[in-house]
């Protein structure tokens, strides 16, 4: 029971922390977060005379120079700039790695590790790692993964921390899942282009990933249980050289979440219609002889409202508009909106539905922006702590 509220606890305070970061694609990519993985007494692999947590703070620091001389419109945090951790416990350690992100307002979270194979040295490649779940027990190197690294993973063998965290994957879909996903593709493309060998993406239910109220990654650069990798990752020219591919992938990212705000704008926007030019002020320029008088089926303007807008325009933008609400609940099959589960807002909630088992979704609140719907989220999440902002068009709910 103690274990079980101790998760819940935590999954309430990351959702109220975060408020002012969960509207983190919205806005575009103003703040980047690097984390250079362990740190201080937790110094991560050890081969060859090297320890992982100066390797993952080498790259840390080489990208986020990268980005702020690049890039000079986003503002970049690091988590460390020296060699420390944060607490002796290690989960703490990594909560308070996603509580400087979530406190920064993070658009997206960056963490660099390097990776280690205790039973080969012949293992290669980089991965990328985002929040979720896959099954351990079937993949041999994922099992050895998490038996080395079990303070950093959630143990999905507990049923009460499984539901819970399996909860949070599930609203993924409908937040920032697929950004995570997108920058984990760019990640991995570039560093193919570099000859790396790419072991694709991982799905991994990570405490830092769960944690960080933003698009996340955790990227594992190349395995220094292999010798000719780690004198790889070692070297400057070779850090350089991932680095660079960081860096792509950030630019690459930036700009597949501005084409995403320009669609999503466009959406909300309504079409403005040209107004016919006044009929009683002729223009300065126009010669003394009228043109002919138009047929008065053209001639005839088309109503509108009191705000200019055509009547049928104003209906169809009304209908058709993307619109924010906040999400307090999700069921299998229907629930009446005056039910008592639903405590202060019983009576004030809307339905609207979705794809997956649980489609019926249950929310408070209309708004035309995302950031006007964020707003409202840390009151409502007194009452339903796992609420969340999705967006909603013709009663459905839309990424």
């Amino acid at each position: 029971m103690g274990r079980l509220l101790t998760i819940l606890l935590l999954f309430a305070l990351v959702l109220h922390n975060n408020v002012a970061s969960a509207d983190n694609v919205a806005q575009g990519v103003k703040v980047i977060v690097i984390d250079a993985g362990h740190g201080g007494s937790y110094p991560g692999a050890r081969y060859g005379g090297y320890s992982e947590k100066n390797i993952n703070l080498q790259m840390a620091l080489k990208l986020g120079a990268m980005i702020e001389k690049g890039m000079p419109d986003v503002k970049v945090v690091y988590t460390r700039k020296t060699d420390k951790n944060f607490s002796t416990n290690l989960r703490a350690d990594l909560q308070a790695r996603a509580d400087i992100a979530n406190k920064a307002g993070g658009d997206l979270f960056i963490s660099i590790h390097a990776n280690a194979h205790p039973k080969s040295t012949a293992t290669k490649g980089v991965e990328t790692l985002i929040m979720g779940e896959s099954e351990l027990e079937t993949s041999e190197n994922e099992a050895i993964l998490f038996a080395n690294n079990k303070e950093e993973f959630f143990d999905m063998s507990d049923k009460s921390t499984a539901a819970i965290v399996r909860a949070h994957i599930q609203n993924l879909q409908f937040t920032y899942g697929e950004y995570s996903e997108v920058m984990a593709r760019l990640v991995q493309k570039h560093y193919s282009k570099l000859g790396r060998v790419n072991r694709g993406i991982r799905k991994q239910p990570l405490r830092v990933l769960y944690a960080t109220d933003m698009p996340s990654i955790l990227t594992e650069v190349g395995f220094m249980s292999n010798s000719t990798e780690l004198k790889y990752i070692t070297s400057e020219s070779g850090q350089k050289e991932l680095v660079g591919a960081l860096y792509a992938a950030v630019k690459d990212y930036v700009e597949y979440v501005k084409k995403s705000l320009l669609i999503e704008t466009s959406a909300e926007q309504p079409v403005k219609k040209e107004q016919p030019a006044p009929q009683t002020q002729p223009k300065k320029e126009q010669p003394a002889k009228q043109p002919a008088k138009q047929p008065a089926a053209q001639q005839k303007p088309t109503s509108t409202t009191s705000k200019g807008q055509s009547a049928t325009t104003a209906t169809t933008t009304k209908s058709s508009a993307v619109r924010y609400t906040v999400q307090i609940m999700a069921s299998k099959s229907e629930v009446a909106v005056n039910d008592s589960r639903f405590g202060a807002y019983k009576g004030k909630v809307r339905q609207v539905r979705a794809e997956g088992a649980y489609s019926y979704k249950y929310c408070v609140g209309d708004y035309a922006d995302r950031a006007s719907a964020q707003a409202t989220v840390a009151n409502v999440r007194k009452s339903f702590p796992q609420a969340f902002v999705i967006a909603v068009k013709d009663g459905k709910v839309v990424k």
